[in-house]
């Protein structure tokens, strides 16, 4: 008797699809990074679920139209997920449609798969670092950037941190890789004004986001960690520098010139310039002011090349000129560049 069955075949694992390799309109399925989980309501009032879903080479905003409550609270806000679809095309860019979601805590091996990371490494980049301080001027400074570069602790969190939970520098190594941006963009800008102190502009950059080393977590999904939802970065970067210029002063028996530690607490009370955008004090030195616009430069310019400019350019073929609104610029960005 013969039969019109087909024979069980045996199917080979189908290798990762990453963030960066997905095109329009088709099925991906896996495990993703899950970020800004919010619960959002249709123009009928059903409950639909809004997020970022990623890895280690980006994200894409996600949407899954039909979800219970009870699923939804299962979920992390930021964690990691397993969750098939499809993708979709929207208004030039590309959007994730969830079809089926559930929390998942990954494997060593796929955390490397999950979070994104520089792309260079971070001892060439720490030599750089620790080079550029080496030209401070003053022996206080010098003795005061030893103090940090030999505590191996917060060294090593200082290459591994990113710079921020989701803005800018958002990977594994952003940290170390915007400071010595900062350093890199000073070298070049303080000969331009000789009345500013290069080393106040040098060591304040070092030392302004260093407290993000304890604000955010970074050994799973970016979030933050309690001292950082209770003292943030800002507050907690000005404490760490009390303690250090302590330590300066009783392993070397250098005391730092009056004033010295008060004009650099300031400056990273003041980095982010304004008090509603988390300063503790508007930059009211020549040095505090230079090192809030440089942070900003660095930063910004940085949230724009990627969004405008990605590696990979599969937005353009999309046939999108303009990326989606970018609530930290409070605008849109026009992609193409007209000279390339």
């Amino acid at each position: 008797m013969t039969t019109n069955a087909a024979a069980p075949t045996t199917s080979q694992p189908r290798p990762r699809r990453f963030i960066r390799d997905l095109g329009p309109s088709e099925r991906f399925s896996g495990t993703f990074s899950i970020a800004n989980a919010q619960l959002g309501r249709t123009r009928t009032d059903k409950p639909y679920l809004k997020c970022l879903l990623g890895d280690k080479t980006g994200e894409l905003p996600a949407r899954m139209w039909s979800i219970d409550e009870a699923t939804f609270r299962a979920l992390p806000v930021d964690g990691f997920v397993i969750a098939e679809g499809e993708t979709q095309p929207y208004q030039g860019e590309l959007q994730l449609i969830i079809h089926a979601v559930r929390p998942v805590e990954p494997s060593p091996e796929e955390m490397r798969d999950l979070l994104p990371c520089s792309k260079r490494p971070a001892p060439e980049m720490f030599a750089e670092l620790t080079a550029l301080l080496d030209t401070l001027h003053h022996p206080a400074m010098k003795a005061l950037a030893r103090t940090y570069l030999a505590d191996a602790y917060l060294m090593e969190a200082l290459k591994q941190a990113p710079a921020a939970k989701s803005m800018h520098h958002a990977y594994l190594g952003g940290l170390l890789e915007h400071t010595l941006s900062l350093l890199k963009l000073a070298d070049r800008v303080c000969p331009l004004y000789p009345k500013i102190n290069r080393d106040l502009v040098m060591m304040g950059l070092f030392l302004h986001d260093l407290g993000k080393t304890r604000e955010l977590s970074y050994d799973r999904a970016f979030s933050y960690t309690d001292r950082g939802e209770l003292i943030g970065h800002i507050v907690d970067g000005a404490i760490m520098l009390h303690d250090k210029a302590q330590q300066v002063m009783h392993e070397t028996g250098q005391r730092l010139p009056a004033g010295a530690v008060m004009v650099l607490q300031h400056i990273i009370l003041s980095h982010h310039a304004l008090p509603e955008f988390g300063a503790a004090k508007v930059p009211s030195t020549p040095e505090a002011i230079l090192v809030a616009m440089l942070d900003n430069l660095d930063a910004k310019t940085t949230i724009v090349c990627e969004a405008a400019r990605p590696d990979r350019q599969r937005e353009f073929d999309l046939n999108g000129n303009f990326t989606e609104k970018l609530w930290a610029l409070d605008t849109k960005l026009f992609r193409p560049d007209p000279l390339a």
